[in-house]
This record gives C-alpha cells, sequence and structure tokens, in this order.
C-alpha cells in the first residue's frame, strides 16, 4: 500500500490542485453559485478514488511482489497480473536469474579449475621435495638437517593451500566413517616425528578412554589434529619439552584434547585467533605464522559439526579440545 501510495502521490496533488483551480476561475469569470463548484469537486474526488481503487486492487499482487523480498531464486520465475508492466518485470526479473545462472556456472567451473590445479601443481611439488630430501641424506650435518627442515616447512605450507583450495568443495570431499581415534593420534606423530625431534618437543598420549571411536572424516580430521599439534609444538619450542595429547568421554561426549605448556595466547587475542589470515602478538614473534591454519580447523570443524574449545594462561600454556556429540561419540555404542 506504501509503495502504492508514493507512486500515486503526485497524480492525487495535481488533481486536488486541478479541483482547486477550476472553481477559481469560475469564481474571476464572475459565476457565484458556489454549489454547483462544490458538486464539481466531489464529483472529481470520487472519481479519482475510484480509479485509485481500482487501480490498486487490479495490480495489489503486483504491489506487494516489489515490496517483499525473495526467499529463493526461483521466486524470480513466478509470474503476476497480465498488465504490460506486470509483464515487463516478470521478463526482466526471468533474464536476470538466467544471466545470474549462467555467471554462478562459470564461476563455478573457474573455482573447480582452480582446485584442480592447486591439487595437481602441490602433488607435483612434493615430488622435487622428496628428491631434494633424499639428496640431503648424502650430506653431512648439520647441513642435511637444515636442508630436511626446510623442504618439511615447505611440505606444509603445500599442504595448507591444499587444503584452503578444497575447503569450498569439502562438502563432495569428506567421507563420514567410523576413525579409532588412537590411532589416528599415533599416525599423526609419526608424520611429524622429525618435526618434534627438530623442536625438542616431544608427544605424550594420555587415553583414558581406550577403543575411542568417533564418527568423523579421518583425513580431515587428520588434518585438524596436525594443524594443533604444529602450533603446541611451535609454541612450546625453548620453554617446555613435550605437548600431552589426551583422549577422554565427558558427559557422553568424546574430547580429543591437545595441551602444551608454551606461551599461552595474550587475552586480547583470543577471540579473534580463529579469524583468516589473523596472527595476533604470537604471530608477530614467530615470523612463520600465516592466520590460516587455526582458521582452516574451525571451518572444517563447523561442516563436520565438532566443537572447539580453548583455553589459554600466558606464560602456562594452552588447550585446544576436539570435541565430538553423543551421536558422533560410538565408543559406547
Amino acid at each position: 500500500m506504501k509503495l502504492f501510495l508514493r507512486e500515486h502521490v503526485l497524480l492525487i496533488v495535481v488533481q486536488l490542485c486541478q479541483c482547486a483551480i477550476v472553481p477559481v476561475l469560475f469564481w474571476l469569470d464572475g459565476y457565484r453559485n458556489t454549489g454547483v463548484s462544490i458538486y464539481a469537486f466531489f464529483l472529481t474526488c470520487l472519481l479519482v478514488t475510484v480509479f485509485l481503487v481500482y487501480r490498486y486492487v487490479s495490480r495489489r499482487s503486483f504491489y506487494q511482489r516489489l515490496q517483499n523480498s525473495l526467499a529463493t531464486l526461483d521466486g524470480s520465475l513466478e509470474t503476476t497480473e497480465r498488465a504490460p508492466i506486470s509483464e515487463a518485470l516478470d521478463q526482466l526479473l526471468t533474464s536476470q536469474y538466467r544471466l545470474y545462472q549462467e555467471e554462478l556456472r562459470k564461476g563455478e567451473e573457474r573455482q573447480e579449475e582452480h582446485v584442480l590445479f592447486m591439487d595437481r601443481w602441490v602433488h607435483q611439488m612434493k615430488t622435487p621435495l622428496s628428491v631434494i630430501e633424499l639428496s640431503a641424506q648424502t650430506l653431512d650435518e648439520p647441513e642435511s638437517s637444515s636442508i630436511r627442515e626446510e623442504t618439511d616447512r615447505m611440505r606444509d605450507g603445500l599442504n595448507t593451500v591444499l587444503y584452503l583450495a578444497r575447503l569450498r568443495t569439502i562438502t563432495e570431499d569428506f567421507h563420514i566413517k567410523p576413525v579409532a581415534l588412537s590411532k589416528l593420534v599415533h599416525e599423526v606423530n609419526q608424520e611429524n616425528k622429525r618435526y618434534y625431534i627438530r623442536n625438542e618437543v616431544y608427544p605424550q598420549l594420555k587415553e583414558e578412554r581406550a577403543g575411542a571411536m568417533a564418527e568423523t572424516d579421518e583425513k580431515w580430521l587428520f588434518f585438524m589434529l596436525s594443524q594443533l599439534v604444529h602450533n603446541a609444538v611451535k609454541y612450546s619450542a625453548g620453554k617446555s619439552n613435550h605437548i600431552l595429547l589426551s583422549l577422554y568421554e565427558r558427559a557422553g561426549e568424546l574430547v580429543l584434547e591437545v595441551k602444551d605448556f608454551g606461551i599461552g595466547i595474550p587475552v586480547v587475542d583470543r577471540k579473534r585467533i580463529f579469524n583468516k589470515f589473523y596472527t595476533g602478538e604470537n604471530g608477530r614473534t614467530y615470523r612463520e605464522s600465516t592466520g590460516m591454519g587455526l582458521y582452516l580447523v574451525k571451518e572444517v570443524a563447523d561442516i563436520l559439526e565438532h566443537r572447539l574449545e580453548m583455553e589459554s594462561v600466558v606464560g602456562e600454556g594452552t588447550t585446544f579440545r576436539i570435541i565430538f556429540s553423543k551421536t558422533q561419540n560410538l565408543t559406547t555404542m
């Protein structure tokens, strides 16, 4: 109704001005019969009112469509009455919808090409890295260790790029199945063995719930745990010689916990640690930080419907927990 009135306010004003001007002209011409003038004024207002009521009733669905936002994209294809302006609007929305669908299709194709390129590029880069590592084994220390340390960093960076590229298509990439968490933890520790040795920080597994099983995606959980372990080791190096990995149940939920005894996270940074590219105070001290690790962990956890908890005390350490809900906890089933 408001839109209709805003559109016809000028017409109403013009009609009122006309109703006022005509009697004035008759008065100036010497015609003094006010009754006829009042009748003409009333008749004009009545005709304008009838016209406006008819126009609103006949186009009510049209104005309602303009005022109400679309709930779905398919709403663009709905039709209103057969009035010319309504048909023109329907044609405009239909053409806009088709244009949007075409642009969306092109964008998805570009995204798929990008993901495919990054996937192949990362795997191609891993081959020369392996060759460099093999070549480094023939060198004397400390050159050999230095080269392998750099190749490990490059491999970690490549994996981060790969998982970031796959994140947008994760719904097509993950596979939910029962996963033995203890076995997964051992695989993560084996994968990062040289990283532990290089930083002189070693993992300890505290398994309070034997045979812990969770319904999750093994590959993406491996990535999440690896990111948390890397952070724990990086911020513990030089301050503590171990990190603690724990598996336990809490109120029917299964908890995978990574605890370090390092520098901790400043209070001012805690609300933003999961933001993209945010490195915080610790990131400025440890220049290797990209601000993407915890962001990816949080995004993947949300998609897999796992909860994340974080506790930290500056100077004492940080604890991250991946929490599997009761329905995802298969240990007691």
